[in-house]
This record gives structure tokens, sequence and C-alpha cells, in this order.
């Protein structure tokens, strides 16, 4: 297509190739409207890409997304999309000392394996019996909130009648979830393995009034109707190279190096203006859909811009020639880093890099995650590597907000590494930097982003990774019937910060695909 072609006309232009826009091209393009994507990099995916960063390796990386849990079967179905994901038999690990040993915490593995494993932390049952019941509670809310992520929104009222469970609502929607965490445990470690899904992207205290730390945990335990976190069978590009292969053979074109700079609408009609290497063009529409922030959607349309967002977290890549053994030799490592491997997330330790973040300093003891993709699905190693027993490791940094990268990103990245790979050093009988693998370079296989990386790569308002704080699964006098509505009638916002977006779930750009299906049956 020529940038110079003159107002070419589309059903709908999709600004954004990520996952969302893909989906929502992929809806449409299946419903017969002609359908444009415009994407500004050379390549589609967004953040949902997988890539081959250390030089010379044949690893294929989920490089920022890197888990599924919210993308809904029906998609999967609806849009014939070659794609599954792994389950992971062990759901976490969490390392401690105690009385001077080192032990931890294994869920998963069986019933009676995790109900050993809390014995042998807490010395009794109180702490698993709460544990089931707690994770009964969610497991129930799940079943009844995920379907509605795909229908029209419900009003408050109407899915508090669908969870039918006053208990639940109080402790999910009503009061921080800190409450329900120490009303129920009382280990201190337990109570930091629960808080954790409520702290993934979002800088929050256990305590916080606004209550963005239980929107967090709810989006953690309802995905799939079950909560379970998935790897994506071969990469998270896998998926979204499923999704634009399912939109391309629909007919929907994708113009990867088309950045849309303007959008221009009387509400029936619209222009997006869109720049290239070659020069500037016009592709007009019926509608628009924006896979992008609600802040680049303000840009686009000339509308008052939302305030600042903020994201929080470290995401590190590595590359190892063999998992490091762990000082606790009553788990395998093969089991302890196959499930979500959790670092410096005692509730107490929690609370404090919350507290040293909010007052501008690193914390000493940041919290992280880390899991490793290659043991649940090595398709991503090349075969030599995987021959060799090298293996992968993702980790997941908490609380530390942009803000504090601020006065020299650089310098506060290494330093913020060194510290948080220290905590895991802790835990470990060998040091990681002795199990790093080398690139062609002879440079160690790990690489680090921060908040303002993840702004300058790929767009994210202050690196948060959903856009804004997320937001609640039902209808206020804010959101429109799908929650992608906008001020202009016929655009759209299919990315993270629609209502119900965040995480890799395709939901956002499956709603705006049915608002304008919708629209068109009058």
């Amino acid at each position: 297509m020529s940038p110079h072609e003159p107002h070419p006309t589309y059903d709908a232009v999709i600004v954004g190739g990520g996952h969302n826009g893909l989906v929502a091209a992929g809806y449409l393009a299946r419903a017969g409207r002609s359908v444009l994507v415009l994407e500004r990099l050379d390549h589609t995916g967004g953040a949902a890409v997988s890539t081959r960063p250390f030089a010379g390796v044949d690893a294929r990386l989920s490089r920022y997304s890197y888990l599924v849990s919210l993308l809904p079967e029906k998609i999967v179905r609806d849009l014939g999309l070659r794609f599954r994901v792994q389950g992971r038999t062990i759901s976490s690990y969490t390392p401690v000392e105690r009385d001077g040993r080192p032990t931890g915490l294994l869920v998963g593995g069986g019933e009676e394996r995790t109900r050993d494993a809390f014995a042998r932390l807490t010395g009794g049952e109180r702490e698993y019996a709460a544990w089931r019941r707690f994770y009964g509670m969610t497991g129930e809310v799940a079943q009844r909130i995920f379907p509605t992520l795909t229908e029209p929104l419900p009003s408050r009222d109407e899915l508090r009648r669908r969870v039918d469970d006053d208990e639940a609502w109080r402790v999910l929607f009503e009061e921080p979830i800190g409450v329900a965490v120490e009303e129920r445990f009382a280990d201190d470690l337990v109570r930091g393995v629960v808080l954790t899904d409520a702290l993934i992207g979002t800088f929050a205290d256990a305590h916080d009034p606004s209550l963005k730390q239980n929107r967090c945990f709810l989006y953690h335990v309802i995905g799939g109707g079950t909560g379970a976190w998935d790897v994506p069978v071969g990469g998270m590009g896998a998926l979204t190279d499923a999704l634009a292969a399912a939109a391309r053979d629909a007919g929907a074109v994708i113009a990867t190096g088309h950045e849309a700079v303007r959008i221009a609408t009387d509400g029936r009609t619209a222009e997006v203006t869109y720049r290239t290497a070659e020069g500037e063009g016009v592709a007009s529409a019926r509608h628009v859909l924006v896979n992008a922030s609600p802040q680049a959607l303000a840009e686009l349309t000339g509308d008052t811009p939302p305030g600042p967002a903020e994201g929080a977290q470290l995401k590190v890549n590595m590359l190892l020639t063999r998992l490091p053994r762990l000082r606790d030799t009553a788990v395998d490592p093969r089991e302890a880093f196959a499930g979500t491997f959790h670092i410096a997330e005692g509730y107490r330790q929690l609370a404090a890099a919350h507290a040293q973040a909010a007052a501008g300093e690193l914390p000493t003891a940041p919290p992280s995650e880390i899991y490793c993709h290659s043991l649940t699905d090595p398709s991503i190693l090349g075969a030599d590597l995987v021959e060799r027993g090298y293996q992968t490791l993702t980790l997941f940094g908490l609380h530390t907000p942009a803000r504090l990268f601020e006065r020299d990103n650089d310098a506060v990245r290494e330093e913020l590494l060194k510290a948080t790979l220290a905590q895991l050093d802790a835990h470990l009988a060998e040091p990681l930097a002795d199990c790093l693998a080398l690139d062609a370079d002879g440079r160690p296989c790990i690489e680090a982003r921060t908040p303002l990386d993840l702004e300058r790569d790929l767009g994210l308002p202050g690196g948060n990774i959903f856009h804004r704080d997320l937001s609640w699964p039902y209808a206020d006098e804010s959101t429109g019937r799908w929650g992608v509505e906008t001020p202009h009638a016929n655009v759209l916002l299919c990315g993270a910060g629609a209502v119900r977006g965040g995480g890799v779930s395709g939901v956002p750009g499956h709603n705006a695909a049915m608002a304008v299906l919708e629209a068109a049956q009058g």
C-alpha cells in the first residue's frame, strides 16, 4: 500500500497491532468487514512477542508478557487459532530461612504434597485449611465472573448477584485485601504468597484505600474460571503470530511501519493520518479502534489526556547453562523453578519494600518472582541447548515505581538488578552468576527492563503494563455498554486501558469488535 494512496476506505481501521488489535481485526474480518491494521513497529505483537535477545544464542524468549491466564478459550476457538498453553504442575515455591535453617513452601504436585509442605513450614494444619477455604472461595468467584468478561458490562448490582456470596464480595470488592489476608492467615510467608497476586504491576500497600490492589488480585485469580497461569507453548509470540495469521487469512490488511499520528472524526466517519518512512497517508473508516493507551488515544484525537500512569516493575530475562542448586535440599530445583519462585515476598518484606519505594528509595530487599518457561516448554530453545541442559529464567520485580529511575535509569537499573539477584542468591547453594550462559560475544545472557525502558520501547505510559490502574469488571457512570467506548461514537479503545483490560487476554479486542458489529445491526 503506497503511503500516498488517496483516502483508501475501510469499514474499520485499527491503530496498533498488539494482541488486542489483532483479536479485533480477526473478529471484524471474519464478519466480512474490510479492516486495516496500522502498526508503528516493523512487527506485530506489542508486548506479547518472542525474541532472541542474546547474540548468537538460539533461545526465543517471551520478552515482556510471559504467562497466560485471562485469554478466554472462546477467542481461541472463534478465531481458529493454532495456539495452546501448557499447565504447570507446581504453582509456587517460596524459600525462607527459619530458625537458622533453609526451608520453604512448595504449593502444587498434588493435595497431599501441598498439605505436607504447609505442615513442614508452619508446624500444623491450620494454615493449609485456611488456604483451602480462601482459594475455594476465590475459585467460586472466578467461575462466576470470568464468563462475563466477553459479555456486555454488568452493573455492580448485577455482578454482585452473579457472585452470590456476600463474604466473597466484601473481601474482594469492598475492603482492602490486607484485611482478609490478616484475618485468615497467621504465617508471614503464607500471607505474603497470597498478597503477591494483588501487587503484580501495581504499586500499592495491602491496605491501600483505593482498592487498586483488590482489582489486581481479582484479575489474577479469575483467569479461565480457575485462576491458573499457564505457559504459552512456543512463547508468547506464538499467540500473536497466530492472531496475525488469522486476521490476514480472514482478509485484514496489516501494515507495519505505519504510525498513526492523528484521528479526525465527526462521530459517523473518521480519517486516520499515518506516517511511514516515505511520507504521510490517510485512511478513512466508519470505525476506528485504538489498541494503545488512553494517553495515546487522547493525543490522536486531541482530547484532554487522562492523568499520568506509572509502572512499578522490573522485568529480567536470563538464559542458564543449568538451574542453580538450592540451600533447601528438600526441594528439587526443577520443581522449585517450574512454578512461581517467590523471592523476598514475605508479608512484612512486601510492606517494607513498598514503604521504602514510596519514600523515594530503592527497596533494600527487592521482592520478585521467577519462573522457568523451558521446564514446561523446551520448544523455545534450540535442540542443541536442550540437549546441553540449558534453561531460561524470567524474573518480575515488584515495588519499583518509575519515579525511582528518573534520576539515572541505567545506573538505577544496574543497582536494582544487583540487589534483586542478591536476594535470590541468599537462597541458592551457588551464585546465579555461575549458572548464566554466555552469548556469542562472551557476555552473560541477562537483560533487564525498567518501567522507563518499557515506556520508551513499547509506548506504555510510565511503563505501566496495564496502561492505567485496573478497573472493576462492571459498569459505572464512566463506562459504556462494552467498556471500550470513548467520547467519540465511532472511536473505540481496545487496548489494556479499556474496562476489563490488562494482561494477555484479548478481551478488549473482542469487546470492541462486538461493539462495532452491534452498531452495524442498529
